[in-house]
């Protein structure tokens, strides 16, 4: 009968361990790149009355279904970051109103030169794998 339990105990150890594993893993996986869309452009949201924002000083509104990401790249509800001011990277959607953002970490801060403006954009050159932006 020992000889059962020590067995037992043994398998319950590798399946609790296996179980726990990724989460061992996680801090890893925070640390990937996040890749942005070409159309992405760099602002600061002053976060105020949902829907509303100020983008770059000028009012502007979250789309319906628009979606926040935080540092992490976990999702965020605008109520937790009610007047705070983020540099982000966001799109628009075809009304102009913010669809995706995302809540930058000081290295992607880092990151110069990034466009501000469509026009910026469409004259500067994009490597989506190094996810930089180069000026004519």
């Amino acid at each position: 009968m020992p000889c059962c339990a020590a067995a037992r105990r043994v398998a319950l150890l590798a399946l609790v361990t296996a179980a726990l594993w990724p989460l061992a893993c996680a801090p890893a996986a925070a640390q990937m790149q996040r890749n942005f869309p070409a159309t992405a452009l760099r602002g600061e949201v002053v976060f105020t009355q949902p829907p509303a924002v100020l983008l770059n000083g000028e009012p502007a509104r979250l789309a319906p279904g628009a979606r926040i990401r935080g540092e992490n790249n976990m999702l965020l509800v605008q109520s937790a970051l009610a007047g705070q001011r983020r540099t982000v990277h966001y799109t628009l959607d075809l009304s102009g109103s913010l669809l995706e953002v995302w809540v930058l970490t000081p290295a992607e801060r880092a990151k110069r030169p990034w466009p501000t403006t469509p026009a910026q954009a469409a004259a500067w050159s994009f490597d989506p794998l190094a996810q930089t932006w180069t000026k004519p």
